[in-house]
């Protein structure tokens, strides 16, 4: 698909997750590379990232302030950053789900935008509904996941499946102390 306009949509969660379960450091700038497949003529118009923050207490402010710190360093690079505070959750958790903003935007964009594909990195099947209605308008939609996190839902709703397990088997090995 040569000369290919692509829009990506990263569930940061879900990706972090993802590589954190094989034990590797997530290479935003690899992955971002990886998916736009320039090699094959494709353009990347934007990669947009939703990230949840830690609440905004008192409790929380070493971890915001370090997460602040990593949205920063993707500003810098490029990504387009959507963020949104969380709130707390059992003990050292909390919940800042970006699922309904990602999904409002993908929409929107690819209507102003209008890519020809769109790449949807979650394995959430919540977001199957969104990758048909993507599809109905014309929009070429690829999941990028692992196998493990890819809800059955999701893959049958997408023109395209991208497992990245292999990509992350390539980026560099966590240390013990920050898994």
């Amino acid at each position: 698909m040569g000369n290919a306009r692509v829009l990506i949509f990263v569930d940061e969660s879900n990706v972090v997750s993802s590589v954190r379960a094989v034990g590797r450091k997530l290479d935003w700038l690899g992955l971002r590379d990886f998916l736009t497949r320039a090699d094959q003529g494709r353009q990347l118009i934007e990669m947009v990232i939703y990230a949840g923050l830690p609440p905004p207490m008192a409790e929380w402010q070493s971890e915001r302030e370090k997460k602040h710190k990593f949205l920063h360093w993707l500003r810098s690079h490029g990504f387009l950053v959507v963020a949104k505070d969380g709130s707390p959750g059992d003990g050292r958790h909390y919940k800042a789900n970006v699922d309904v903003l990602m999904a409002i935007d993908a929409v929107e964009l690819s209507v102003e935008m209008r890519p020809d594909v769109v790449v949807l990195v979650t394995g959430d099947a919540d977001f199957a509904h969104l990758a048909l209605q993507l599809r109905r308008r014309g929009i070429r939609v690829e999941v990028a996941s692992t196998a493990q996190m890819l809800g059955s839902g999701l893959k049958s709703a997408a023109n395209e499946v991208v497992d990245l397990g292999l990509l992350f088997e390539t980026f560099e090995l966590m240390n013990a102390a920050n898994q």
